[in-house]
Protein backbone atom coordinates (compact mmCIF):
# COMPACT_ATOMS: atom_id res chain seq x y z
CA UNK A 1 0.00 0.00 0.00
CA UNK A 2 1.54 3.45 -1.13
CA UNK A 3 2.46 5.80 2.08
CA UNK A 4 0.15 8.68 1.34
CA UNK A 5 1.86 12.67 2.07
CA UNK A 6 -1.07 14.19 3.67
CA UNK A 7 0.85 17.83 4.67
CA UNK A 8 2.69 20.40 2.46
CA UNK A 9 6.25 20.45 2.96
CA UNK A 10 6.75 23.91 4.32
CA UNK A 11 8.95 27.00 5.22
CA UNK A 12 7.26 29.84 6.17
CA UNK A 13 9.45 32.83 4.45
CA UNK A 14 10.44 36.37 6.26
CA UNK A 15 7.72 38.86 5.81
CA UNK A 16 9.86 40.69 3.38
CA UNK A 17 9.14 38.31 0.98
CA UNK A 18 6.56 40.09 -1.42
CA UNK A 19 4.36 40.69 1.87
CA UNK A 20 1.75 38.78 2.62
CA UNK A 21 1.97 36.57 -0.16
CA UNK A 22 5.09 35.52 0.15
CA UNK A 23 3.28 31.59 0.40
CA UNK A 24 1.46 31.92 -3.15
CA UNK A 25 3.77 30.53 -5.81
CA UNK A 26 2.26 32.57 -8.51
CA UNK A 27 3.46 36.19 -7.00
CA UNK A 28 6.92 35.25 -7.62
CA UNK A 29 8.63 37.35 -10.08
CA UNK A 30 6.22 40.51 -10.52
CA UNK A 31 8.63 42.45 -12.12
CA UNK A 32 9.78 41.76 -16.11
CA UNK A 33 13.80 41.42 -15.63
CA UNK A 34 15.48 40.73 -19.09
CA UNK A 35 16.19 37.32 -20.59
CA UNK A 36 19.39 37.40 -19.43
CA UNK A 37 18.78 38.31 -15.85
CA UNK A 38 16.40 35.56 -15.78
CA UNK A 39 18.68 33.05 -16.82
CA UNK A 40 21.30 33.65 -14.09
CA UNK A 41 18.77 33.90 -11.47
CA UNK A 42 17.48 30.73 -12.11
CA UNK A 43 20.59 28.58 -12.57
CA UNK A 44 21.73 30.66 -9.39
CA UNK A 45 18.59 28.56 -7.79
CA UNK A 46 18.87 25.38 -9.50
CA UNK A 47 22.60 25.43 -8.01
CA UNK A 48 21.56 26.05 -4.38
CA UNK A 49 18.55 23.49 -4.69
CA UNK A 50 21.43 21.28 -5.83
CA UNK A 51 23.31 21.83 -3.08
CA UNK A 52 20.24 21.73 -0.31
CA UNK A 53 19.72 18.48 -1.65
CA UNK A 54 23.89 16.95 -2.31
CA UNK A 55 25.45 17.92 1.00
CA UNK A 56 25.12 15.67 4.39
CA UNK A 57 25.07 18.63 6.16
CA UNK A 58 23.22 22.01 5.88
CA UNK A 59 25.03 25.27 7.14
CA UNK A 60 24.01 28.16 8.66
CA UNK A 61 25.73 30.33 6.09
CA UNK A 62 23.58 29.59 3.24
CA UNK A 63 20.79 31.57 5.07
CA UNK A 64 19.98 34.57 5.79
CA UNK A 65 19.67 35.67 9.65
CA UNK A 66 15.53 36.70 9.69
CA UNK A 67 15.31 33.15 7.96
CA UNK A 68 16.63 31.40 10.76
CA UNK A 69 14.49 33.45 13.19
CA UNK A 70 11.94 31.68 12.01
CA UNK A 71 13.42 28.39 11.09
CA UNK A 72 16.65 26.70 12.80
CA UNK A 73 18.98 24.89 10.72
CA UNK A 74 17.99 21.39 12.44
CA UNK A 75 14.67 21.65 11.34
CA UNK A 76 15.53 22.48 7.84
CA UNK A 77 17.88 19.25 7.48
CA UNK A 78 15.06 17.03 9.01
CA UNK A 79 12.70 18.28 6.14
CA UNK A 80 15.75 17.88 3.64
CA UNK A 81 15.94 14.31 4.95
CA UNK A 82 12.54 13.49 4.90
CA UNK A 83 12.26 14.47 1.57
CA UNK A 84 14.88 12.48 0.06
CA UNK A 85 13.82 9.64 2.31
CA UNK A 86 10.93 9.67 0.52
CA UNK A 87 12.02 10.25 -2.67
CA UNK A 88 14.89 8.70 -3.14
CA UNK A 89 18.20 9.82 -4.44
CA UNK A 90 18.52 13.36 -5.73
CA UNK A 91 18.39 13.73 -9.79
CA UNK A 92 18.26 17.27 -10.83
CA UNK A 93 16.74 20.40 -10.54
CA UNK A 94 14.62 21.53 -13.52
CA UNK A 95 12.75 25.28 -14.55
CA UNK A 96 9.26 24.88 -14.95
CA UNK A 97 6.45 27.59 -16.27
CA UNK A 98 5.79 27.75 -12.28
CA UNK A 99 9.05 27.72 -10.77
CA UNK A 100 11.35 24.62 -10.19
CA UNK A 101 10.75 21.07 -10.07
CA UNK A 102 13.45 18.86 -8.01
CA UNK A 103 13.72 15.77 -9.43
CA UNK A 104 14.22 12.26 -7.27
CA UNK A 105 14.62 8.83 -8.47
CA UNK A 106 10.57 8.28 -6.92
CA UNK A 107 9.47 11.54 -7.68
CA UNK A 108 9.05 14.99 -7.67
CA UNK A 109 8.58 18.34 -5.64
CA UNK A 110 7.80 21.45 -7.05
CA UNK A 111 9.88 24.41 -5.31
CA UNK A 112 10.22 28.23 -4.55
CA UNK A 113 13.11 29.84 -3.93
CA UNK A 114 14.38 33.53 -3.32
CA UNK A 115 18.25 34.43 -3.10
CA UNK A 116 19.63 37.47 -1.55
CA UNK A 117 22.24 39.01 -3.50
CA UNK A 118 24.92 37.72 -2.33
CA UNK A 119 23.74 33.53 -3.19
CA UNK A 120 22.00 33.28 0.65
CA UNK A 121 18.47 31.60 1.22
CA UNK A 122 15.74 34.42 1.83
CA UNK A 123 13.12 31.90 1.35
CA UNK A 124 12.19 28.73 0.46
CA UNK A 125 8.35 26.71 -0.38
CA UNK A 126 8.50 22.71 -1.38
CA UNK A 127 5.07 21.99 -2.29
CA UNK A 128 3.91 18.15 -2.66
CA UNK A 129 5.47 15.98 -4.36
CA UNK A 130 4.33 14.20 -7.20
CA UNK A 131 4.69 10.74 -6.46
CA UNK A 132 3.98 8.04 -9.28
CA UNK A 133 1.52 5.60 -8.59
CA UNK A 134 0.38 2.85 -10.01
CA UNK A 135 -3.47 2.92 -11.79
CA UNK A 136 -4.24 -0.41 -10.05
CA UNK A 137 -2.71 0.44 -6.80
CA UNK A 138 -4.23 3.77 -6.67
CA UNK A 139 -7.49 2.46 -7.32
CA UNK A 140 -7.27 0.00 -4.32
CA UNK A 141 -6.88 3.00 -2.21
CA UNK A 142 -9.46 4.87 -3.71
CA UNK A 143 -11.94 1.76 -2.59
CA UNK A 144 -10.91 1.59 0.42
CA UNK A 145 -12.20 5.18 1.46
CA UNK A 146 -15.26 5.58 3.13
CA UNK A 147 -15.92 8.12 0.81
CA UNK A 148 -18.30 7.62 -2.17
CA UNK A 149 -16.30 7.80 -5.35
CA UNK A 150 -16.40 7.94 -9.31
CA UNK A 151 -13.33 8.05 -11.00
CA UNK A 152 -12.19 7.80 -15.18
CA UNK A 153 -8.76 7.77 -16.82
CA UNK A 154 -8.90 7.59 -20.48
CA UNK A 155 -5.86 7.62 -23.11
CA UNK A 156 -7.33 8.96 -26.29
CA UNK A 157 -9.90 6.84 -26.77
CA UNK A 158 -9.05 4.16 -24.26
CA UNK A 159 -10.55 3.52 -20.76
CA UNK A 160 -7.62 2.69 -18.40
CA UNK A 161 -9.64 3.16 -15.26
CA UNK A 162 -13.30 3.19 -14.87
CA UNK A 163 -14.82 2.86 -11.17
CA UNK A 164 -18.53 4.04 -11.18
CA UNK A 165 -17.15 6.24 -14.05
CA UNK A 166 -21.03 7.29 -15.19
CA UNK A 167 -21.87 7.78 -11.84
CA UNK A 168 -23.35 11.53 -11.50
CA UNK A 169 -22.11 13.24 -7.79
CA UNK A 170 -22.15 16.60 -6.27
CA UNK A 171 -18.93 18.18 -8.07
CA UNK A 172 -19.26 22.00 -6.79
CA UNK A 173 -17.10 24.27 -8.85
CA UNK A 174 -16.02 21.98 -11.81
CA UNK A 175 -19.56 22.21 -13.48
CA UNK A 176 -18.07 25.63 -14.48
CA UNK A 177 -16.82 23.65 -17.13
CA UNK A 178 -20.66 23.58 -18.40
CA UNK A 179 -20.42 27.11 -18.38
CA UNK A 180 -17.62 27.73 -20.63
CA UNK A 181 -18.73 25.53 -23.07
CA UNK A 182 -21.87 27.27 -23.15
CA UNK A 183 -20.59 30.40 -23.48
CA UNK A 184 -17.45 29.52 -26.27
CA UNK A 185 -20.84 27.72 -28.49
CA UNK A 186 -22.53 31.04 -28.37
CA UNK A 187 -19.43 32.68 -29.30
CA UNK A 188 -18.80 30.17 -32.22
CA UNK A 189 -22.39 30.63 -33.70
CA UNK A 190 -21.75 34.88 -33.42
CA UNK A 191 -24.30 35.44 -30.24
CA UNK A 192 -21.37 36.78 -27.94
CA UNK A 193 -17.70 37.64 -28.71
CA UNK A 194 -14.80 37.59 -26.38
CA UNK A 195 -14.73 41.17 -26.34
CA UNK A 196 -18.33 41.69 -25.48
CA UNK A 197 -18.45 43.69 -22.14
CA UNK A 198 -20.65 43.26 -19.79
CA UNK A 199 -21.82 45.08 -16.37
CA UNK A 200 -21.28 44.31 -13.02
CA UNK A 201 -24.62 44.34 -11.23
CA UNK A 202 -24.64 44.11 -7.33
CA UNK A 203 -27.59 41.07 -7.08
CA UNK A 204 -25.17 38.92 -9.35
CA UNK A 205 -22.55 38.73 -6.35
CA UNK A 206 -22.04 35.79 -4.59
CA UNK A 207 -19.23 34.82 -2.24
CA UNK A 208 -16.09 33.89 -2.62
CA UNK A 209 -13.77 31.98 -4.10
CA UNK A 210 -12.80 34.82 -6.67
CA UNK A 211 -12.37 38.63 -6.41
CA UNK A 212 -15.37 40.18 -8.21
CA UNK A 213 -17.82 40.28 -5.55
CA UNK A 214 -15.26 43.26 -4.01
CA UNK A 215 -15.71 44.92 -7.06
CA UNK A 216 -17.37 48.13 -7.31
CA UNK A 217 -21.24 48.01 -8.73
CA UNK A 218 -21.81 49.12 -12.25
CA UNK A 219 -17.92 48.15 -13.03
CA UNK A 220 -17.77 46.61 -16.72
CA UNK A 221 -15.64 43.77 -17.78
CA UNK A 222 -15.35 41.43 -20.54
CA UNK A 223 -16.58 37.87 -21.58
CA UNK A 224 -13.02 36.71 -21.84
CA UNK A 225 -11.92 38.39 -18.60
CA UNK A 226 -14.79 36.71 -16.77
CA UNK A 227 -14.01 33.55 -18.29
CA UNK A 228 -10.52 33.44 -17.17
CA UNK A 229 -11.70 34.82 -13.24
CA UNK A 230 -14.35 31.85 -13.63
CA UNK A 231 -11.91 29.41 -14.33
CA UNK A 232 -8.46 30.19 -13.26
CA UNK A 233 -9.30 31.93 -9.69
CA UNK A 234 -13.22 29.76 -9.64
CA UNK A 235 -14.97 33.33 -9.37
CA UNK A 236 -18.08 32.65 -8.44
CA UNK A 237 -19.47 36.31 -9.25
CA UNK A 238 -17.63 35.76 -12.60
CA UNK A 239 -19.74 32.37 -13.01
CA UNK A 240 -23.21 33.97 -12.06
CA UNK A 241 -22.71 36.95 -14.84
CA UNK A 242 -21.64 34.71 -17.62
CA UNK A 243 -24.57 32.15 -16.72
CA UNK A 244 -26.93 35.52 -16.81
CA UNK A 245 -24.94 36.66 -20.07
CA UNK A 246 -25.40 33.08 -21.91
CA UNK A 247 -28.73 32.50 -20.36
CA UNK A 248 -29.67 29.78 -17.48
CA UNK A 249 -31.03 27.63 -20.57
CA UNK A 250 -28.00 27.42 -22.47
CA UNK A 251 -25.76 26.02 -19.99
CA UNK A 252 -28.73 23.65 -18.91
CA UNK A 253 -28.06 22.13 -22.39
CA UNK A 254 -24.74 20.99 -21.10
CA UNK A 255 -25.90 19.89 -17.96
CA UNK A 256 -29.21 18.03 -18.35
CA UNK A 257 -29.74 16.57 -15.34
CA UNK A 258 -28.62 20.24 -13.26
CA UNK A 259 -32.21 21.61 -14.21
CA UNK A 260 -32.80 23.90 -12.61
CA UNK A 261 -28.96 24.59 -12.80
CA UNK A 262 -28.31 27.32 -9.76
CA UNK A 263 -26.18 30.12 -9.80
CA UNK A 264 -23.37 29.79 -7.25
CA UNK A 265 -25.64 32.69 -4.89
CA UNK A 266 -29.10 30.84 -5.57
CA UNK A 267 -26.93 28.00 -4.04
CA UNK A 268 -25.30 29.22 -0.98
CA UNK A 269 -28.81 31.20 -0.52
CA UNK A 270 -30.68 28.10 0.07
CA UNK A 271 -28.17 26.53 2.20
CA UNK A 272 -28.27 29.58 4.19
CA UNK A 273 -29.39 28.11 7.16
CA UNK A 274 -31.96 30.80 7.59
CA UNK A 275 -33.48 29.79 4.72
CA UNK A 276 -34.67 26.38 5.94
CA UNK A 277 -38.15 26.49 4.74
CA UNK A 278 -36.83 27.78 1.44
CA UNK A 279 -35.10 24.51 0.89
CA UNK A 280 -38.02 22.19 2.20
CA UNK A 281 -39.75 23.84 -0.36
CA UNK A 282 -37.08 23.70 -3.42
CA UNK A 283 -36.27 20.13 -2.21
CA UNK A 284 -40.09 19.12 -2.42
CA UNK A 285 -40.69 21.14 -5.56
CA UNK A 286 -40.76 19.44 -8.93
CA UNK A 287 -38.76 21.37 -11.79
CA UNK A 288 -41.27 23.97 -12.71
CA UNK A 289 -41.76 24.70 -8.71
CA UNK A 290 -37.93 24.79 -8.32
CA UNK A 291 -38.22 27.53 -11.31
CA UNK A 292 -40.48 29.58 -9.68
CA UNK A 293 -38.74 29.04 -6.19
CA UNK A 294 -35.52 30.47 -7.65
CA UNK A 295 -37.17 33.60 -9.55
CA UNK A 296 -38.43 34.83 -5.56
CA UNK A 297 -35.25 34.56 -4.29
CA UNK A 298 -34.64 37.86 -5.40
CA UNK A 299 -31.45 39.98 -3.16
CA UNK A 300 -32.23 37.66 0.31
CA UNK A 301 -28.99 38.32 2.25
CA UNK A 302 -25.65 35.78 1.75
CA UNK A 303 -24.91 33.98 4.21
CA UNK A 304 -21.32 34.57 5.99
CA UNK A 305 -18.79 32.50 3.85
CA UNK A 306 -17.96 31.00 7.26
CA UNK A 307 -21.05 28.77 7.02
CA UNK A 308 -19.43 26.56 4.44
CA UNK A 309 -16.44 26.13 6.46
CA UNK A 310 -17.47 23.13 8.49
CA UNK A 311 -19.94 19.79 8.02
CA UNK A 312 -21.54 19.34 4.82
CA UNK A 313 -24.28 21.37 4.25
CA UNK A 314 -27.53 19.64 1.96
CA UNK A 315 -25.10 17.55 -0.67
CA UNK A 316 -28.33 17.21 -2.68
CA UNK A 317 -28.78 21.15 -3.49
CA UNK A 318 -25.49 20.94 -5.68
CA UNK A 319 -24.35 20.55 -9.59
CA UNK A 320 -24.17 16.62 -10.32
CA UNK A 321 -22.13 15.41 -13.01
CA UNK A 322 -20.16 11.96 -13.72
CA UNK A 323 -16.51 11.84 -14.05
CA UNK A 324 -17.31 11.03 -18.24
CA UNK A 325 -19.46 13.80 -18.44
CA UNK A 326 -17.07 16.41 -17.05
CA UNK A 327 -14.37 14.60 -19.85
CA UNK A 328 -16.47 15.38 -22.65
CA UNK A 329 -17.09 19.02 -21.28
CA UNK A 330 -13.31 19.56 -20.49
CA UNK A 331 -12.90 17.78 -24.21
CA UNK A 332 -14.72 20.49 -25.50
CA UNK A 333 -12.97 23.53 -23.68
CA UNK A 334 -9.44 22.26 -22.81
CA UNK A 335 -7.81 24.54 -25.98
CA UNK A 336 -9.72 28.10 -24.53
CA UNK A 337 -7.10 30.51 -23.15
CA UNK A 338 -9.24 30.45 -19.64
CA UNK A 339 -8.22 26.75 -19.21
CA UNK A 340 -4.64 27.70 -19.90
CA UNK A 341 -4.09 29.91 -17.08
CA UNK A 342 -4.22 27.06 -13.57
CA UNK A 343 -2.30 23.91 -14.30
CA UNK A 344 -3.67 22.66 -11.25
CA UNK A 345 -1.78 19.84 -9.14
CA UNK A 346 -0.26 18.38 -12.51
CA UNK A 347 3.63 19.27 -12.89
CA UNK A 348 3.39 21.27 -16.48
CA UNK A 349 7.00 20.00 -16.65
CA UNK A 350 6.34 16.36 -17.51
CA UNK A 351 3.21 17.85 -20.34
CA UNK A 352 2.81 19.64 -22.97
CA UNK A 353 -0.59 20.89 -22.21
CA UNK A 354 -2.43 20.80 -18.86
CA UNK A 355 -6.12 22.28 -18.83
CA UNK A 356 -7.47 22.05 -15.30
CA UNK A 357 -11.17 22.90 -13.68
CA UNK A 358 -11.96 21.39 -10.00
CA UNK A 359 -14.58 22.10 -7.12
CA UNK A 360 -15.23 21.65 -3.30
CA UNK A 361 -17.20 22.07 -0.24
CA UNK A 362 -17.27 20.35 2.69
CA UNK A 363 -18.26 16.81 2.08
CA UNK A 364 -17.43 17.40 -2.26
CA UNK A 365 -14.33 16.96 -4.09
CA UNK A 366 -13.56 16.69 -7.68
CA UNK A 367 -10.61 17.30 -9.80
CA UNK A 368 -10.65 16.89 -13.24
CA UNK A 369 -7.38 17.25 -15.72
CA UNK A 370 -6.76 17.25 -19.30
CA UNK A 371 -3.36 16.16 -20.18
CA UNK A 372 -1.32 16.26 -23.72
CA UNK A 373 2.21 14.58 -23.26
CA UNK A 374 4.98 15.03 -26.06
CA UNK A 375 3.95 13.07 -27.86
CA UNK A 376 0.90 13.88 -28.70
CA UNK A 377 -1.33 11.69 -26.14
CA UNK A 378 -4.42 12.92 -24.63
CA UNK A 379 -5.36 11.80 -20.96
CA UNK A 380 -8.22 12.85 -19.07
CA UNK A 381 -8.32 11.99 -15.22
CA UNK A 382 -11.22 12.84 -13.39
CA UNK A 383 -12.09 11.88 -9.74
CA UNK A 384 -15.33 12.65 -7.36
CA UNK A 385 -14.89 12.43 -3.51
CA UNK A 386 -18.71 13.26 -2.10
CA UNK A 387 -19.66 12.20 2.45
CA UNK A 388 -22.34 13.75 3.54
CA UNK A 389 -21.33 12.76 7.21
CA UNK A 390 -18.20 14.36 7.29
CA UNK A 391 -15.68 16.86 5.81
CA UNK A 392 -13.14 15.14 3.17
CA UNK A 393 -9.72 14.37 3.96
CA UNK A 394 -8.66 16.61 0.98
CA UNK A 395 -5.05 16.68 1.79
CA UNK A 396 -4.95 12.79 1.09
CA UNK A 397 -7.19 12.66 -1.87
CA UNK A 398 -5.26 15.67 -3.26
CA UNK A 399 -2.01 13.91 -2.98
CA UNK A 400 -3.70 10.88 -4.06
CA UNK A 401 -4.84 12.06 -7.47
CA UNK A 402 -1.25 14.41 -7.96
CA UNK A 403 0.48 10.68 -7.74
CA UNK A 404 -2.37 9.33 -10.37
CA UNK A 405 -1.07 11.71 -12.81
CA UNK A 406 2.46 10.96 -11.83
CA UNK A 407 2.03 7.64 -12.31
CA UNK A 408 1.09 8.42 -16.49
CA UNK A 409 4.51 9.88 -17.26
CA UNK A 410 5.88 6.61 -16.35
Amino acid sequence: MIALISCLLLFVVPASWVGNNALLPNVIGQTSPSVEMTETASSSQQRVLERLFTTSEVSADWFIPSFLEQIPVAQIQDVLTDISTQLGAFQNVQETADGLAIRFSRGTVPAQIRLEEDGRIAGLFFEPASIPIDLDEAIAVIESSPYETSVLVTQDDETLVDLNADQALAVGSAFKLSVLAALNQQIESGLLTWDTVVELQPDLKSLPSGLMQDWPDGSFVTVDTLAKLMIALSDNTATDVLIQSVGREAVEAMAERNQPLLTTRELFTLKNPENARLLRQYRDGDREARRKLLEDLGDRPLPSVNTFTGSPIALDVEWFFSPRELCTLMDSVANLPAMQINPGVANPINWKNIAFKGGSEPGVLNMTTRLVNEEGNTYCVSATWNSTEQALNEDILTQLYRSMIAGLTE
